[in-house]
Protein backbone atom coordinates (compact mmCIF):
# COMPACT_ATOMS: atom_id res chain seq x y z
CA UNK A 1 0.00 0.00 0.00
CA UNK A 2 1.54 3.20 -1.14
CA UNK A 3 1.74 6.19 1.14
CA UNK A 4 0.85 9.67 0.33
CA UNK A 5 3.05 12.40 -0.67
CA UNK A 6 4.00 15.57 1.07
CA UNK A 7 5.63 18.81 -0.19
CA UNK A 8 6.95 20.13 3.10
CA UNK A 9 8.98 23.60 2.93
CA UNK A 10 12.19 24.49 5.03
CA UNK A 11 13.80 27.60 5.57
CA UNK A 12 17.34 28.68 6.70
CA UNK A 13 16.98 31.87 8.20
CA UNK A 14 20.63 33.60 8.94
CA UNK A 15 21.96 36.61 10.38
CA UNK A 16 24.90 37.47 12.61
CA UNK A 17 24.29 37.57 16.40
CA UNK A 18 27.73 38.98 19.02
CA UNK A 19 29.99 37.98 16.35
CA UNK A 20 28.76 34.41 15.40
CA UNK A 21 26.55 32.87 12.38
CA UNK A 22 22.93 31.84 13.75
CA UNK A 23 19.88 30.39 12.51
CA UNK A 24 16.72 30.84 13.70
CA UNK A 25 15.28 27.31 14.55
CA UNK A 26 11.80 26.78 16.38
CA UNK A 27 11.39 24.02 19.32
CA UNK A 28 8.00 21.79 18.43
CA UNK A 29 6.39 19.47 20.52
CA UNK A 30 5.39 16.12 18.84
CA UNK A 31 5.95 12.52 18.88
CA UNK A 32 9.28 12.43 18.81
CA UNK A 33 9.75 14.78 22.11
CA UNK A 34 11.35 18.36 22.65
CA UNK A 35 12.06 18.91 19.00
CA UNK A 36 14.77 21.40 17.31
CA UNK A 37 13.95 22.23 13.94
CA UNK A 38 13.62 24.62 10.91
CA UNK A 39 10.74 26.95 10.27
CA UNK A 40 8.71 24.18 8.87
CA UNK A 41 5.18 23.87 7.16
CA UNK A 42 3.88 21.50 4.28
CA UNK A 43 2.58 23.11 0.94
CA UNK A 44 -1.00 23.47 0.58
CA UNK A 45 -1.49 23.83 -3.31
CA UNK A 46 -5.48 25.28 -2.53
CA UNK A 47 -4.09 28.09 -0.11
CA UNK A 48 -0.59 28.60 -1.31
CA UNK A 49 0.29 30.76 -4.76
CA UNK A 50 3.40 29.97 -4.66
CA UNK A 51 6.81 28.00 -2.28
CA UNK A 52 7.61 31.04 -1.57
CA UNK A 53 4.69 32.75 -0.56
CA UNK A 54 4.07 29.73 1.57
CA UNK A 55 7.49 29.63 2.97
CA UNK A 56 7.32 33.77 4.09
CA UNK A 57 3.93 32.35 6.02
CA UNK A 58 5.38 29.70 7.56
CA UNK A 59 8.50 31.60 9.26
CA UNK A 60 5.78 34.72 9.82
CA UNK A 61 3.09 32.59 11.70
CA UNK A 62 6.04 30.10 13.28
CA UNK A 63 8.55 33.04 14.31
CA UNK A 64 6.87 35.93 14.35
CA UNK A 65 10.23 37.13 11.65
CA UNK A 66 9.54 38.64 8.40
CA UNK A 67 11.87 37.10 5.42
CA UNK A 68 14.12 39.39 3.60
CA UNK A 69 16.39 37.89 1.06
CA UNK A 70 15.45 34.57 -0.16
CA UNK A 71 17.15 31.64 -2.66
CA UNK A 72 15.58 27.99 -3.07
CA UNK A 73 18.35 25.63 -2.01
CA UNK A 74 17.77 22.06 -3.22
CA UNK A 75 14.64 19.34 -2.93
CA UNK A 76 15.21 16.71 -0.14
CA UNK A 77 13.53 13.23 -0.31
CA UNK A 78 15.77 10.62 0.62
CA UNK A 79 12.93 8.01 2.55
CA UNK A 80 13.90 6.96 5.60
CA UNK A 81 14.70 10.46 6.66
CA UNK A 82 11.73 12.21 6.13
CA UNK A 83 9.70 12.75 10.16
CA UNK A 84 6.16 12.03 10.37
CA UNK A 85 3.57 15.12 9.18
CA UNK A 86 2.52 14.85 13.42
CA UNK A 87 6.31 15.56 14.42
CA UNK A 88 6.52 18.45 11.99
CA UNK A 89 3.08 19.87 13.05
CA UNK A 90 1.28 19.11 9.58
CA UNK A 91 -1.07 16.40 11.21
CA UNK A 92 -3.02 14.68 8.69
CA UNK A 93 -1.64 10.97 7.47
CA UNK A 94 2.40 9.77 9.82
CA UNK A 95 2.86 7.96 7.03
CA UNK A 96 2.67 10.12 4.51
CA UNK A 97 6.45 10.97 2.88
CA UNK A 98 7.65 14.19 2.88
CA UNK A 99 9.32 15.95 0.12
CA UNK A 100 11.31 19.25 1.30
CA UNK A 101 12.00 22.12 -0.54
CA UNK A 102 14.50 24.17 1.07
CA UNK A 103 15.33 27.63 1.09
CA UNK A 104 18.10 29.73 2.40
CA UNK A 105 16.83 33.72 3.53
CA UNK A 106 19.62 36.35 4.76
CA UNK A 107 18.82 39.05 7.67
CA UNK A 108 20.65 41.91 8.40
CA UNK A 109 19.76 41.52 12.61
CA UNK A 110 19.14 38.82 14.28
CA UNK A 111 15.97 40.40 16.00
CA UNK A 112 13.98 39.38 18.48
CA UNK A 113 11.28 36.95 17.53
CA UNK A 114 9.32 37.67 20.36
CA UNK A 115 7.40 34.35 19.70
CA UNK A 116 7.56 31.21 22.39
CA UNK A 117 9.98 27.96 21.13
CA UNK A 118 12.07 30.28 18.41
CA UNK A 119 15.59 31.49 18.71
CA UNK A 120 18.79 32.47 17.42
CA UNK A 121 21.08 29.66 17.69
CA UNK A 122 25.02 29.59 16.68
CA UNK A 123 26.42 27.48 13.28
CA UNK A 124 28.91 26.25 15.84
CA UNK A 125 26.71 24.79 18.74
CA UNK A 126 25.13 22.55 15.18
CA UNK A 127 28.66 21.93 13.69
CA UNK A 128 30.67 22.48 15.67
CA UNK A 129 33.73 21.00 13.01
CA UNK A 130 33.19 24.04 11.05
CA UNK A 131 34.89 27.24 13.08
CA UNK A 132 38.17 27.20 11.89
CA UNK A 133 38.54 31.26 12.69
CA UNK A 134 40.81 30.11 16.31
CA UNK A 135 42.62 27.20 14.12
CA UNK A 136 41.74 23.30 14.08
CA UNK A 137 38.47 23.21 16.29
CA UNK A 138 38.89 21.03 19.28
CA UNK A 139 35.77 19.24 18.00
CA UNK A 140 38.46 17.23 15.39
CA UNK A 141 40.17 14.86 18.28
CA UNK A 142 37.03 13.20 19.08
CA UNK A 143 35.81 13.22 15.53
CA UNK A 144 39.19 12.02 14.28
CA UNK A 145 39.59 9.10 16.33
CA UNK A 146 36.13 8.42 15.90
CA UNK A 147 36.57 8.41 11.77
CA UNK A 148 39.84 6.63 11.61
CA UNK A 149 37.63 3.69 14.17
CA UNK A 150 35.45 3.29 11.20
CA UNK A 151 37.14 3.48 8.36
CA UNK A 152 39.90 0.64 9.76
CA UNK A 153 41.56 -0.28 7.03
CA UNK A 154 39.41 0.63 4.56
CA UNK A 155 42.10 2.96 2.22
CA UNK A 156 38.94 4.73 0.33
CA UNK A 157 36.94 5.37 3.83
CA UNK A 158 40.17 6.91 5.13
CA UNK A 159 40.93 8.59 2.39
CA UNK A 160 37.65 10.45 2.12
CA UNK A 161 37.71 11.26 6.02
CA UNK A 162 41.38 12.78 4.74
CA UNK A 163 40.28 15.18 2.05
CA UNK A 164 36.46 16.19 4.16
CA UNK A 165 38.25 16.71 7.75
CA UNK A 166 41.17 17.95 6.38
CA UNK A 167 43.23 15.14 8.53
CA UNK A 168 47.36 14.03 7.73
CA UNK A 169 47.99 17.72 6.80
CA UNK A 170 45.14 17.71 3.87
CA UNK A 171 43.63 21.30 2.89
CA UNK A 172 40.99 22.56 4.92
CA UNK A 173 37.57 23.08 1.80
CA UNK A 174 35.35 25.46 3.94
CA UNK A 175 32.44 25.09 1.63
CA UNK A 176 32.10 21.28 1.51
CA UNK A 177 29.91 21.38 4.91
CA UNK A 178 27.59 18.60 3.12
CA UNK A 179 30.22 16.12 2.39
CA UNK A 180 31.14 16.74 6.11
CA UNK A 181 28.02 16.18 7.79
CA UNK A 182 26.82 12.93 5.07
CA UNK A 183 30.41 11.34 6.42
CA UNK A 184 29.31 11.31 9.38
CA UNK A 185 25.89 10.46 9.02
CA UNK A 186 27.43 7.54 6.97
CA UNK A 187 29.64 6.68 9.48
CA UNK A 188 26.98 6.29 12.01
CA UNK A 189 28.30 9.01 14.05
CA UNK A 190 25.69 12.06 14.12
CA UNK A 191 22.35 11.09 16.25
CA UNK A 192 19.91 11.26 13.30
CA UNK A 193 21.84 8.43 11.55
CA UNK A 194 20.68 5.82 14.36
CA UNK A 195 17.11 7.59 14.73
CA UNK A 196 16.67 7.03 10.94
CA UNK A 197 18.03 3.46 10.85
CA UNK A 198 14.91 2.93 14.20
CA UNK A 199 18.22 1.99 16.38
CA UNK A 200 18.94 3.03 19.88
CA UNK A 201 22.11 5.29 19.94
CA UNK A 202 25.45 3.54 20.75
CA UNK A 203 27.11 5.24 23.75
CA UNK A 204 29.77 7.51 22.91
CA UNK A 205 31.88 9.41 24.96
CA UNK A 206 31.14 12.55 26.29
CA UNK A 207 33.74 13.89 24.28
CA UNK A 208 32.66 13.08 21.10
CA UNK A 209 28.84 13.63 22.04
CA UNK A 210 30.03 17.32 22.45
CA UNK A 211 31.67 17.23 19.17
CA UNK A 212 28.86 15.95 16.98
CA UNK A 213 26.99 19.17 17.80
CA UNK A 214 22.95 19.33 17.90
CA UNK A 215 20.83 16.91 16.05
CA UNK A 216 17.71 18.32 14.89
CA UNK A 217 14.41 17.12 13.70
CA UNK A 218 14.01 15.32 10.10
CA UNK A 219 16.28 15.96 7.60
CA UNK A 220 16.58 19.67 8.87
CA UNK A 221 20.33 19.40 9.98
CA UNK A 222 21.30 18.17 6.25
CA UNK A 223 19.17 20.85 5.00
CA UNK A 224 21.53 23.63 7.41
CA UNK A 225 24.77 21.89 5.85
CA UNK A 226 23.25 22.47 2.15
CA UNK A 227 23.10 26.10 3.17
CA UNK A 228 26.13 26.66 4.81
CA UNK A 229 28.25 25.74 2.19
CA UNK A 230 26.27 27.45 -0.30
CA UNK A 231 26.68 30.60 1.14
CA UNK A 232 30.35 29.77 2.02
CA UNK A 233 30.52 29.64 -1.88
CA UNK A 234 28.60 32.58 -2.70
CA UNK A 235 30.62 34.46 -0.68
CA UNK A 236 33.64 34.18 -3.64
CA UNK A 237 31.35 34.70 -6.38
CA UNK A 238 28.56 37.64 -5.47
CA UNK A 239 28.20 39.88 -3.17
CA UNK A 240 25.54 38.24 -0.64
CA UNK A 241 27.27 39.23 2.46
CA UNK A 242 25.93 42.51 2.32
CA UNK A 243 22.55 41.07 2.71
CA UNK A 244 23.66 40.72 6.12
CA UNK A 245 24.81 43.86 7.26
CA UNK A 246 23.01 47.15 8.16
CA UNK A 247 23.05 50.07 5.88
CA UNK A 248 26.15 51.83 7.53
CA UNK A 249 28.85 49.25 8.74
CA UNK A 250 32.71 49.34 9.45
CA UNK A 251 35.14 47.66 7.50
CA UNK A 252 36.15 45.61 10.77
CA UNK A 253 32.32 44.23 11.54
CA UNK A 254 32.37 43.38 7.77
CA UNK A 255 35.41 41.07 8.16
CA UNK A 256 34.07 39.63 11.01
CA UNK A 257 30.71 38.79 9.23
CA UNK A 258 32.59 37.49 6.45
CA UNK A 259 35.13 35.31 8.76
CA UNK A 260 31.80 34.37 11.04
CA UNK A 261 29.91 32.28 7.91
CA UNK A 262 33.20 31.25 6.45
CA UNK A 263 34.87 30.13 9.68
CA UNK A 264 38.08 31.13 8.34
CA UNK A 265 40.17 34.27 9.66
CA UNK A 266 41.21 36.36 6.75
CA UNK A 267 44.04 39.01 6.55
CA UNK A 268 42.89 42.48 7.80
CA UNK A 269 44.94 44.62 4.47
CA UNK A 270 44.64 42.12 2.63
CA UNK A 271 41.14 41.70 2.51
CA UNK A 272 40.59 45.97 2.70
CA UNK A 273 42.71 45.40 -0.83
CA UNK A 274 40.49 42.83 -2.10
CA UNK A 275 37.20 45.59 -1.13
CA UNK A 276 39.07 48.15 -2.87
CA UNK A 277 39.67 46.42 -5.77
CA UNK A 278 36.06 45.31 -6.50
CA UNK A 279 35.13 48.55 -5.49
CA UNK A 280 32.05 47.36 -3.86
CA UNK A 281 31.83 49.98 -0.40
CA UNK A 282 32.40 53.33 -0.13
CA UNK A 283 33.08 55.43 2.69
CA UNK A 284 30.26 57.85 4.52
CA UNK A 285 31.75 60.42 6.34
CA UNK A 286 31.25 59.80 9.51
CA UNK A 287 32.16 57.47 12.46
CA UNK A 288 31.30 54.61 14.19
CA UNK A 289 31.94 55.81 18.37
CA UNK A 290 30.38 52.75 19.59
CA UNK A 291 33.45 50.58 18.67
CA UNK A 292 34.51 50.25 21.80
CA UNK A 293 38.07 51.88 20.83
CA UNK A 294 39.47 54.11 18.02
CA UNK A 295 36.33 55.89 16.46
CA UNK A 296 36.07 53.84 12.91
CA UNK A 297 34.98 55.25 9.65
CA UNK A 298 31.46 54.00 8.84
CA UNK A 299 30.85 52.34 5.42
CA UNK A 300 28.00 50.98 2.93
CA UNK A 301 27.45 48.58 0.24
CA UNK A 302 27.25 50.39 -3.36
CA UNK A 303 23.92 48.15 -4.16
CA UNK A 304 23.68 50.05 -7.56
CA UNK A 305 26.26 48.80 -9.42
CA UNK A 306 24.30 45.48 -9.18
CA UNK A 307 22.47 47.01 -12.01
CA UNK A 308 25.05 48.68 -13.91
CA UNK A 309 28.16 45.71 -14.11
CA UNK A 310 29.00 42.42 -13.10
CA UNK A 311 29.90 41.82 -9.39
CA UNK A 312 31.71 39.10 -8.04
CA UNK A 313 32.43 38.42 -4.65
CA UNK A 314 35.58 37.96 -2.37
CA UNK A 315 38.13 35.44 -3.28
CA UNK A 316 38.57 34.33 0.28
CA UNK A 317 41.19 31.16 -0.11
CA UNK A 318 44.10 34.56 -0.74
CA UNK A 319 42.80 36.23 2.05
CA UNK A 320 43.72 33.61 4.86
CA UNK A 321 46.55 33.78 7.45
Amino acid sequence: MSSSLVIGLSAVVVAIKDGEAVALIVRQKGQAGDLTSLPFGPFDPDGHRTFELALRAFVTEQTRFDLGYVEQLYTFGDKGRDAPLADLGGGGDAAARVISVGYLALAPAAVDTHFAGSEWRPWSQIFPWEDWRAGRPRAFDAIETALRTWAGNDAQKLARARLLFALDGAPWNEERVLERYELLYEAGLVQEAARDRDEAAPARPDALVAALGEAMISDHRRILATALGRLRGKLKYRPVVFELMPDAFTLSALQRTVEAIAGVPLHKQNFRRALERAELVEGLGRLDADTGGRPAELFRFRREILGARPVSGLSLPLLRD
